[in-house]
């Protein structure tokens, strides 16, 4: 778990312990936003979609994304925007030097082998499936357009927003399929999976769960008992899995009805 650091509220003046919270990068590594000390919180008084996201680089992989910016509420009722440590910027490829002429004299049947190329990792979608293509994520329909763009590259058919989302905590509906997608930048909670894995039961459907900001952990600890396969998007909106269902609902695709 990250160290907490002290955020001083700009309206009472109040000291609050604040930790960081961590996110899973595309890569698997744990990223825990470098939240900047001593920096002067933001109070929020109108929440925007650009203001809510803050880019920071992956120290394993390398790889910059959009993650939701952190977030903590005083005793007094505020709620501030935490500054985060600037993203680096990436460094320049340095130019590939010219390769040294090879001796006259040495004949090209002498010259050491070029080694193979390794094998490509076996962690992709099967070969009969094309390429996922994401749908870039600006707005809150946008999570839940990627979100079913993705369910039917898994295979499942008709796939379409739900009616009456707030009375059924569905989002989308398909052939032996329902999803929840919470566009949120909080971590989605215990009731939401839960919701969405009784729809499922219901309907005798499979329940998936997208989320931009990832599960409490509570919540990822219930879908694994569930077997509720839960995926993160990116800004990009590619879904990425976050548990062993979601890796087997990915190897699996979607089962023809029985």
């Amino acid at each position: 778990m990250a160290d907490s650091v002290p955020v001083r509220c700009p309206t009472c003046r109040r000291e609050n312990a604040f930790t960081p919270p961590t996110f899973p990068c595309a890569c698997g590594a744990p990223l825990t936003l470098p939240v900047l000390r001593d920096g002067p919180p933001v109070e929020i008084l109108h929440r925007t979609w650009d203001a809510s996201w803050v880019d920071v680089r992956c120290e394993v992989c390398g790889r910059q994304d959009a993650w939701p910016a952190p977030e903590t509420g005083c005793a007094c009722g505020t709620v501030v925007r935490v500054p985060i440590v600037p993203a680096p910027a990436p460094p320049s490829a340095a130019p590939d030097p010219a390769p040294a002429p090879a001796p006259a004299d040495v004949p090209a049947s002498a010259a050491p082998p070029r080694p193979s190329p390794p094998p490509l990792p076996a962690d992709g979608p099967p070969p009969q499936r094309p390429a996922f293509r994401p749908v870039t994520i600006r707005t809150a329909r946008d999570c839940v357009t990627a979100a079913a763009q993705y369910l039917k590259w898994l295979g499942f058919a008709d796939v379409a927003r739900a009616q009456e989302r707030t009375a059924s905590g569905v989002d989308l509906r398909g052939t032996g399929v329902v999803a929840q997608v919470d566009p949120t930048t909080r971590a989605t909670g215990l009731r939401e999976v839960e919701c969405v894995w009784l729809n499922g039961l219901a309907d005798s459907a499979v329940a998936v769960f997208f989320s931009l900001a990832g599960y409490a952990r509570d919540a990822r600890s219930r879908a694994d008992g569930l077997h509720v396969p839960l995926f993160v998007m990116d800004l990009t909106g590619t879904p990425q899995p976050v548990n062993d269902a979601a890796d087997e609902l990915i190897t699996q695709g979607a089962r023809p009805p029985g």
